[in-house]
C-alpha cells in the first residue's frame, strides 16, 4: 500500500499552556519586622501558532500528529519572583492553509503570504502573586491567584494552493504530460484513468512585461474530473477548492478520447458544469481551453471538427497543442503570461478565500470569537448562569476557600456590573448563581435594586427593627400580645422583655430608676492645664 505523502486536509486539536500560579510569601529578613508580602506573579502558558512556509507543502506532518499543545508557565516564588513563560508550539503549514472552526462553518483564518502567523490557541494567563492585592485596606493579603487553565479547540485546516493558472479537465486528457512539458514538475504519467491522485504545482516562464520584468505563472494541476463529480463520482470535488484562488481556468480537452461517445465540446459542458455546482464563481474567471494529443490521427481530425464550436463557447482562447512534439506549446506558454499579468494588475495576485465582492476582509487572523462581556441565562431550576470568559477566568483564579479572596472577587465582580445584570435578569436575594464551576448565593447591594424594591426591603428592615424594640410601625396594625399573630412574650419568664400594665414591651429607656447622683469628679487643677490624674482623685 502506498503512504500517503500529500494531505491537503486535516483536523488539528489545540491548547495552549496553563498559567503558572502566583505565590503567597511573606518578606523575611533579619532585622526587617512584619515584611509585607512579597510573592511573585505565575508565567504565561505558552501559545500554539500556525505559521505560512513556502517551504511547507502538504498539511502531511499535521495528520499524522494532531494533538498539539504549548508549554505551561512556571509558579511565582518569593521575592517577587515572577515565573518564566511557557514556551510557544510553533506549527509550520503551506502558504494557501486556510482555518475554519471544527464544523468548516466559519473561516477563522487565510493565511496567503510567508512568514503569515496566527494564534491559534492562546495560553493561560499567570496568576498574581499576593504582592499585588496589598493596598491600604488589604495589608496582609493571605491568598494569590492560580494560573488560568485553558481548553483544547479542534480546528479544521484545508490547503487550497496558491496558483495563477489552474489545470481542469478528464482523466487521461494530457494534464500531467503538459505540465511536464511547459515547467520542471514532474507528475506521474501512465496508459491508465486518475494516475494523478494529488495535486501538482509547476513554475513557468509566460514571457516579459512590457518593461522587460519576467512572468512567472504557477500552474496547478488537479484530479481529473468525470461527469457526476459533485454527488462523488470519480474522487468528486474534493481537489477543487485548489481552483479557487487560481486567477485563470485552463480546460484541457482530450482531442482523442478513449470513450467514443465523447467529444471536446460536450467534455467542456461537463467541466464547466461540475464547477458551477462547486462554486459559480469559478465560471467567472478567465477561461482557455487547449486541445491535446494532435500528434495523433484522430486527434487532428476531432480539433478540426469542434475548433469552430469551442470558439463559440465564450472562451478566451482555443489552442491547439502537443506535448509530444511541441506543438503549440510556445503559444500557449505566451498566452497564458499576457492574460495572467491582466489578471495581477486588475485582482492581485491571489485571490483570498472569502468572497471579496461581498465585503469581507481578505484576511482574517483573529480568532478569538465576538461575545458579550456578560451574559446572564436562567436555567429551568431557577438558578442564573453568568457567562464570559472574563468573569468565569477571575472565579476560576481565585481560591475561594479564603475569605478575603472572596471579599475581593465580590467587589470586582460588582464593579463590574454583574450585580445590575443579574437584577435586570430577575435574579433576586438568596438566589442561586453560577459562575464556572463556582455556585453563590445572590445578595445584592440594596443600591442596585429598582427603586420600588429598595423602598420595600428598606421599610421591612425598618420594621423588623422596630418589632425587635417594641416600637410601633405606621401602617401596621396593634396586635394584642396574646393574639396568635402578636410577639412572642413569655410573661413568666423573669429574663423577659419588661411589660407594663397593658401589656406593651417597654424599652428599657422608658424605666424609670432611682435618681443616683453623678460622681462628682473635680476639674482639673488650674496649675495642672493638661488634667493630668493626681494622687486620691478620680479620672474620668
Amino acid at each position: 500500500m502506498e503512504t500517503a505523502t500529500f494531505v491537503d486536509d486535516c483536523t488539528i486539536h489545540v491548547r495552549g499552556g496553563n498559567g503558572g500560579n502566583g505565590s503567597v510569601s511573606f518578606r523575611r529578613e533579619s532585622h526587617v519586622p512584619r515584611g509585607g508580602p512579597d510573592g511573585g506573579d505565575g508565567g504565561k502558558g505558552g501559545d500554539v501558532v500556525l505559521e505560512a512556509d513556502e517551504n511547507v507543502t502538504s498539511l502531511l506532518d499535521l495528520h499524522r500528529a494532531p494533538h498539539r499543545r504549548g508549554t505551561d508557565g512556571r509558579h511565582g516564588a518569593g521575592m517577587g519572583k515572577t515565573g518564566a513563560d511557557g514556551g510557544d508550539e510553533l506549527l509550520r503549514v503551506p502558504v494557501g492553509t486556510v482555518v475554519r472552526d471544527r464544523d468548516g462553518t466559519r473561516v477563522l483564518a487565510d493565511l496567503t503570504a510567508h512568514g503569515q502567523r496566527v494564534i491559534a490557541a492562546e495560553g493561560g494567563r499567570g496568576g498574581r502573586g499576593n504582592i499585588a492585592f496589598a493596598n491600604r485596606h488589604r495589608r496582609i493579603p493571605r491568598f494569590a491567584e492560580s494560573g488560568e487553565k485553558v481548553e483544547e479547540r479542534s480546528l479544521r485546516l484545508e490547503l487550497k494552493l496558491i496558483a495563477d493558472v489552474g489545470l481542469v479537465g478528464f482523466p487521461s486528457a494530457g494534464k500531467s504530460s503538459l505540465i511536464r512539458q511547459l515547467s520542471a514538475a514532474t507528475p506521474r504519467v501512465e496508459a491508465w484513468p486518475f494516475t494523478t491522485l494529488t495535486p501538482h504545482l509547476g513554475v513557468m516562464r509566460g514571457g516579459d512585461t512590457a518593461d522587460g520584468t519576467p512572468i512567472d505563472v504557477v500552474l496547478a494541476d488537479v484530479p481529473g474530473l468525470i461527469a457526476g463529480a459533485a454527488d462523488g463520482k470519480g474522487l468528486g470535488l474534493r481537489f477543487l477548492r485548489h481552483l479557487e484562488r487560481c486567477l485563470v481556468l485552463l480546460h484541457v480537452l482530450d482531442a482523442a478520447p478513449m470513450d467514443p461517445d465523447r467529444d471536446p465540446v460536450s467534455d467542456l459542458e461537463v467541466l464547466r458544469e461540475e464547477l458551477r455546482r462547486h462554486d459559480p464563481d469559478l465560471l467567472g474567471r478567465p477561461q482557455l481551453a487547449v486541445l491535446t494529443k494532435l500528434d495523433l490521427p484522430d486527434g487532428r481530425a476531432m480539433s478540426e471538427l469542434m475548433l469552430a464550436g469551442l470558439r463559440d463557447a465564450g472562451l478566451r482562447d482555443v489552442i491547439e497543442v502537443s506535448s509530444v512534439t511541441g506543438e503549440g506549446l510556445d503559444r500557449l506558454r505566451y498566452r497564458l503570461g499576457e492574460i495572467v499579468a491582466e489578471e495581477r494588475e486588475r485582482v492581485g495576485d491571489v485571490r483570498s478565500a472569502r468572497d471579496l465582492e461581498d465585503g469581507d476582509e481578505e484576511v482574517v487572523l483573529r480568532l478569538t470569537p465576538a461575545e458579550p462581556d456578560v451574559e446572564v441565562r436562567r436555567d429551568p431550576d431557577g438558578s442564573y448562569h453568568v457567562l464570559g470568559r472574563r468573569v468565569q477566568r477571575w472565579v476560576q483564579m481565585l481560591p475561594l476557600e479564603e475569605p478575603d479572596a472572596v471579599r475581593y472577587l465580590q467587589g470586582r465582580l460588582k464593579r463590574a456590573g454583574v450585580e445590575k445584570v443579574l437584577i435586570e435578569a430577575g435574579a433576586r436575594v438568596g438566589d442561586d448563581v453560577v459562575i464556572g464551576t463556582a455556585v453563590f448565593d445572590f445578595d445584592p447591594d440594596p443600591s442596585d435594586l429598582p427603586t420600588d424594591e429598595r423602598a420595600a426591603l428598606l421599610a421591612a428592615e425598618a420594621a423588623a427593627e422596630a418589632r425587635e424594640f417594641g416600637e410601633h410601625v405606621d401602617g401596621a396594625e396593634d396586635v394584642a400580645p396574646d393574639h396568635p399573630d402578636g410577639p412572642d412574650v413569655d410573661m413568666a419568664d423573669p429574663d423577659g422583655p419588661d411589660v407594663d400594665a397593658a401589656g406593651a414591651v417597654v424599652r428599657d429607656a422608658d424605666v424609670a430608676g432611682p435618681d443616683v447622683p453623678a460622681p462628682d469628679v473635680p476639674a482639673p487643677d488650674a496649675e495642672d492645664p493638661d488634667g493630668h490624674q493626681r494622687d486620691g482623685e478620680v479620672s474620668r
